[in-house]
């Protein structure tokens, strides 16, 4: 999908509110499979239809890692959202990029301070085209800007309710 600086979305002006506005909003449910032959599987599907896959554990945390799971979508998530920023960023300087590549690498893990679970991502951003000092702050300033790094450095809004 191309992004076009001129739609609203896309610029950096500073949006002045006092709520959260909006951009855009999806709902993916996941719904279980039968718990007796299969308690690792589920199914998402987001509200247009345009995601629909089985989640599977990784072998490595017990499951038949026959599908795709949680951390591989938080991975592809991340490093899309980081992409399209970054792209966002390049655009506002008048930069054309021909060349990006970022990899996301999760790890689900124990976490030492409350014993339970965390997640951490570490992300690898290749810009051959560019010198390493223009390279380091598109970065910087794509970090800055990105919603998943953001929500990385700072947590994020979530609500559970019970319905």
């Amino acid at each position: 999908m191309r992004m076009h600086a001129e739609h609203p979305a896309m610029r950096l002006t500073p949006y002045v509110g006092a709520e959260v506005l909006p951009l855009y909003t999806t709902t993916v449910a996941v719904s279980a499979g039968e718990a007796r032959r299969e308690p690792r599987t589920s199914r998402a599907v987001s509200d247009d239809g345009k995601l629909d896959l089985v989640l599977t554990q990784p072998m490595e945390l017990g499951g038949d890692g026959a599908g795709t799971n949680a951390q591989q979508l938080f991975a592809a998530g991340f490093a899309s959202c980081f992409h399209g920023a970054l792209s966002i960023v390049a655009a506002s300087r008048g930069m054309g990029l021909p060349h990006i590549d970022i990899a996301v690498t999760v790890s689900f893990g124990r976490d030492p301070v409350d014993g339970l679970f965390l997640i951490t991502a570490e992300l690898e951003v290749s810009l051959p085209t560019l010198d390493a000092n223009e390279a380091a702050g598109l970065v910087a300033e794509t970090e800055r800007i990105c919603p998943y790094a953001k929500m990385a450095r700072t947590g994020m809004h979530a609500r559970v309710r019970l319905v």
